[in-house]
């Protein structure tokens, strides 16, 4: 890995690592490292280019970041853990549990999409227009280049079939908002395209994890600690 990636951790026993969605940072999960710190070792990264992690060099994409949590591991010597992916971060989740299954105990997807179209209308588009706004200006502006590649990972990723998520065999929930910026449609799709999965859905948006942290943790504990 040419980064090295920023990280919290807290408490002890084993892994739980915490996947930000785009243009966040760890400090996204606030409230699950305090309430999951008494049962787990929580670790909350800062995926490449985000919060305090390096953009490195080369390419800046979702299967890569999926990749930097391999090789994270892999350099904490963490042969396996629990992971919660929320939104970009579901995704950088999704991707990881295909490609290193062994690695992976126990599978939370919060607000993830298979790819763009999972993405409600009314929001996709001004994203859209915001990247198509940041492509234009990005050959005279450093920070319009790096808001383009930032918003492009949400217009041209990720791009996963659900056929493909049949090869998933761990335990996952997906959870989502009832008003989610992801298409209930969509949520239900990948929760059906897994083998065994639990689907659950919170009264809020897609923030759910912040905004309505006590029902959202009430839900990752029944999940995460049953049967451990």
């Amino acid at each position: 890995m040419d980064v090295s990636l920023y990280y919290e951790e807290k408490g002890n026993g084993f892994p739980l690592i915490l996947l930000h969605g785009n243009g966040e940072d760890h400090q996204y999960y606030v409230h699950q490292t305090e309430h999951f710190c008494r049962y787990y070792r929580v670790i909350a990264l800062d995926t490449r280019g985000h919060g305090r992690s390096p953009r490195g060099k080369g390419d800046f994409s979702i299967k890569r970041f999926a990749e930097d949590l391999h090789d994270f591991m892999k350099e904490h010597g963490i042969e396996k853990a629990d992971i919660v992916g929320f939104s970009d971060g579901g995704n950088i989740a999704l991707y990881f549990a295909q490609k290193h299954p062994e690695m992976v105990r126990k599978l939370v997807l919060n607000g993830a999409n298979l790819d763009p179209s999972g993405v409600k209308r009314s929001v996709q588009l001004p994203i859209e227009l915001g990247y198509a706004a940041a492509k234009l200006f990005s050959r005279i502006s450093e920070k319009a280049a790096k808001n383009a590649e930032m918003i492009g990972l949400m217009v041209n990723e990720p791009d996963i079939k659900p056929s493909e998520l049949s090869s998933l065999k761990m335990p996952v929930l997906v959870i989502a908002g009832t008003k989610d910026m992801i298409k209930k449609k969509h949520t239900e799709l990948i929760a059906k395209s897994i083998p065994g999965a639990s689907l659950v859905f919170i009264n809020g948006g897609h923030f759910i994890a912040n905004n309505q942290s006590e029902s959202f943790n009430r839900e990752l504990e029944r999940f995460l600690l049953r049967g451990n």
